[in-house]
């Protein structure tokens, strides 16, 4: 594996379509670009919808990166993804609503942005279980850089993790940690 790059996770959620199919072109579309690796995938978490009421469940899950792009271009990369994948965007769109694909960028290295088009780590990462779990399912002892938490301390304190459905892993969904990386 090359050197350097920054290890970045992206948390991954659909609850419209094949949600399955989505998550799978997602790893497809990254293990395409020169500039990013996949180290590790998640399971796949059936968890409740945030938001509206009368939302299907989401599949939810989490992506380890190594990355040699800067923060906003990976943004930009995958919001391409997403609107390839019909994601869309715009004043008329729910917040918290329905849709086909929603990548986030939980963690880039341990670096803190606020940049209006991105803050890191994510804003409310530390709230959500379903964000939470996959992520401590990749990198449990990783101190958020923000509070100083461990990510397996935060995951634990979700009162609503039991809610959250562990999915058999699909097939085209990338496996365990890739040979020779450390995750560092």
């Amino acid at each position: 594996m090359r050197a350097g790059g920054e290890r970045v996770f992206v948390g991954i959620g659909a609850n419209l379509g094949d949600c399955v199919a989505s998550f799978v072109s997602v790893a497809v579309q990254l293990e395409r670009e020169a500039e990013i690796v996949i180290l590790a995938a998640s399971p796949l978490y059936e968890t409740p919808p945030l938001g509206p009421a009368g939302q299907p469940p989401y599949l939810n899950a989490m992506l380890e990166l190594r990355v040699w792009l800067s923060p906003l271009d990976f943004l930009r990369k995958l919001q391409k993804i997403e609107t390839a994948l019909g994601r869309e965007r715009g004043p008329d769109c729910v917040k918290w609503g329905p849709r086909v694909i929603d990548l986030d960028v939980v963690l880039f290295g341990d670096r803190r942005i606020d940049h209006p088009d991105l803050v890191i780590p994510h804003p409310h990462a530390h709230e959500r279980a379903f964000v939470l779990t996959p992520l401590a399912a990749l990198a449990p002892d990783l101190i958020h850089p923000r509070l100083g938490i461990s990510i397996e301390d935060l995951a634990r304190a979700q009162p609503d993790a039991h809610e959250m459905c562990e999915q058999a892993r699909p097939m085209g969904w990338p496996s365990g940690r890739r040979e020779g990386d450390l995750g560092g």
